[in-house]
């Protein structure tokens, strides 16, 4: 029997993983594209025909104190 506490976990989860979005851009023409777009395809390679991607970091910048 699973208690309350362990479905609404899992169920936490499963929307986190849902709503979940990872883009990366194309490294010789720059396209960005989706995870699951890339999924769709047969074979991962951009429209140019290049098959590089980098990941698609936020421009934020953090600052870490020295000890």
């Amino acid at each position: 029997m699973i208690n309350m506490a362990e479905e609404n976990f899992d169920s936490m989860s499963e929307n986190a993983a849902e709503n979940f979005e990872v883009y990366y851009a194309c490294l010789r023409c720059g396209v960005v594209v989706s995870n699951t777009e890339l999924s769709r395809l047969p074979e991962i390679k951009c429209i140019c025909g290049f098959r590089v991607f980098v990941k698609v970091r936020p421009p934020l910048v953090k600052t870490v104190k020295a000890i």
